[in-house]
């Protein structure tokens, strides 16, 4: 069985999707087209910056996902593939489950771009600038993590945002419960704790105000049938309902990111092949997550041609 997985906020870098818009028309379509979309440019701040631009949450969030689709529309089109023919599920890192949505057919992608758009205006302004902070907790488990969570908050937020592997989760809250945290990381044996070069708090109940946007946002633009099941960020488990992946969106963005379960679950099921598109941050990710599968398991990260072109062969 084969997923195929799209990449969270992170990934962007200036001269991202060029490449692939230089080679082929099918990505040119899918930059123009979030471009019409957004109403803005955001294929040459992809492409030219400034990088200040880009890494804004409201520009970062299409971005990626333009990416995505590019590498999946260049697949589907130039290579001759359908996705609901090669993929069992879909599953997608935060901003990246929308991206998967769209893969799916859930979402349209002018739809999936201004909603990113959106969510990333939301999020961005749940929270003034300097409340809140989210750090990297590198060489820690869940639960090291959720301990250090639990003794830094001291009657504030304090909460685990992204459980991504084995060794890396991230924290995200007020800015001095997270301050508290790097500094703590050792007394629970911890390697290191990083502060994120984030703008705002994500995944955490700080964010409850732009879940609440959402929720509105989703209401007017609801999610049609999917073709291939997803697997969700919130509860690690698969979901084909409409209505549940509204549900599950706006629980998202106060919610956990499920990822490292997510993976074992996805390989739990049967999944041998893992197929990141639009980057090459999840691939590493799922690769130390299943390390003790072995050569039993194939992860590939597509982003260029080159990339392109040995998936199909694969294909």
């Amino acid at each position: 069985m084969r997923a195929f997985v799209f990449p969270g906020q992170g990934s962007q870098k200036l001269g991202m999707g060029v490449e692939l818009a230089e080679a082929s028309k099918a990505a040119r379509e899918v930059f123009e087209e979030v471009d019409d979309a957004l109403g803005q440019k955001l294929s040459q701040i992809m492409r030219d910056g400034p990088e200040d631009q880009l890494t804004l949450t409201e520009n970062a969030q299409p971005a990626i996902m333009a990416n995505a689709i590019a590498v999946l529309r260049v697949l589907e089109k130039e290579g001759g593939i359908s996705l609901a023919d090669k993929a069992d599920f879909v599953a997608g890192h935060s901003l990246g489950e929308y991206t998967a949505l769209c893969a799916a057919g859930a979402f349209s992608l002018a739809d999936t771009a201004r909603l990113l758009k959106l969510r990333g205006q939301a999020m961005q302004a749940a929270v003034p600038v300097g409340i809140g902070a989210m750090c990297a907790l590198l060489g820690a488990d869940i639960d090291k993590a959720t301990a250090l969570a639990e003794a830094s908050a001291q009657g504030e937020v304090c909460t685990v945002a992204n459980d991504n592997d084995p060794g890396q989760v991230v924290l995200s809250g007020h800015t001095a419960a997270i301050e508290r945290a790097i500094a703590m990381v050792k007394d629970f044996g911890i390697k290191r704790g990083m502060l994120l070069p984030v703008s705002a708090p994500f995944h955490c109940p700080l964010m409850q105000p732009a879940a609440d946007a959402m929720a509105e946002a989703l209401e007017r633009t609801s999610p049609s049938a999917l073709r291939i099941a997803l697997f969700a960020n919130v509860d690690a488990a698969i979901v084909t309902e409409p209505a549940e992946v509204r549900r599950l969106l706006v629980e998202q963005v106060t919610g956990r990111v499920r990822w490292r379960e997510s993976v074992l679950v996805m390989a739990g099921v049967g999944v041998e092949s893992f197929v990141e598109l639009g980057g090459k941050v999840l691939g590493p990710m799922i690769s130390r997550t299943l390390v003790d599968k072995g050569a039993d398991m194939n992860v590939t990260s597509v982003v260029g041609m080159a990339d392109i072109e040995a998936l199909l062969a694969g294909l």
